[in-house]
């Protein structure tokens, strides 16, 4: 075993080194992930009567389950539950906290690498934070984009988001394999950089400083079962709730 002298100078190299470890695989962007409860539900077998986009996830674009020790503990966000009961509830399980400690072991502590992000309480608080700022399902509304039996253009649902936010988002339908005649609203993602500034969803990362990396749609990023992105030329319908 090697002895550092002085000791300060051995923990300054251990720490440096630490970090260039982790700064390797330290994401670039955050994606911010709104679904449309019933058209989850139809799709996963739920019920919900929520009639406001909710909250799916908050996740980095680089890694997931990132540190299987860290395990998430309700009583570090406590003063946030209500708050997450509301916009980021879990639609299987209103009363569990199931779904809050499943994304908090796959992105949380990822996202975490970062020193803004770096507890539960930072996490899942900045999550709410944009959520909130955003406040995508009052934008809609405010464009005419409600729930209806009626079809919406993709192009001006997109449109409106753009020109709102100044962004490109992505935005993901269901697809039936016995109706093509139709899409349907599923989820909407808007991006953050580092410094949780609203970005293109699409926008290329340099990878200088990682040639493993492309472009950086996440691997990893969870996806609503059956959903994709949506089709330019295919009407979108936006189900009303049950």
């Amino acid at each position: 075993m090697r002895l550092c002298y002085p000791l300060l100078i051995c923990l300054v190299l251990t720490m440096s080194s630490s970090f260039i470890i982790s700064s390797k695989h330290m994401w670039t962007k955050m994606i911010l992930t709104h679904h449309w409860p019933t058209t989850f539900c139809s799709m996963e077998h739920c019920q919900s009567n929520i009639s406001q986009w909710t909250l799916h996830g908050f996740w980095p674009d680089g890694g997931a389950f990132c540190n299987s020790s860290w395990h998430f503990n309700s009583s570090e966000i406590e003063d946030l539950l209500p708050d997450m009961k509301t916009s980021w509830p879990d639609l299987f399980d209103p009363l569990s906290n199931d779904f809050w400690k499943y994304e908090w072991k796959k992105h949380g502590t990822c996202a975490a690498k970062a020193i803004s992000l770096n507890s539960q309480h930072k996490y899942f608080s900045k999550a709410l934070d944009l959520y909130h700022t955003l406040d995508l399902d009052s934008i809609l509304k405010k464009f005419s984009i409600t729930p209806s039996p009626q079809y919406y253009n993709f192009s001006y649902i997109e449109g409106v988001i753009e020109n709102f936010y100044h962004v490109k988002p992505k935005i993901q339908c269901g697809h039936s394999t016995k109706n093509d005649s139709f899409q349907v609203l599923g989820q909407i993602e808007l991006c953050f950089n580092s410094s949780f500034a609203l970005m293109d969803c699409e926008k290329q990362v340099s990878t200088e400083s990682d040639p493993d990396r492309g472009w950086d749609y996440p691997m990893n990023v969870d996806k609503g079962s059956g959903l994709s992105v949506c089709n330019h030329d295919v009407p979108v319908y936006y189900p009303p709730v049950e």
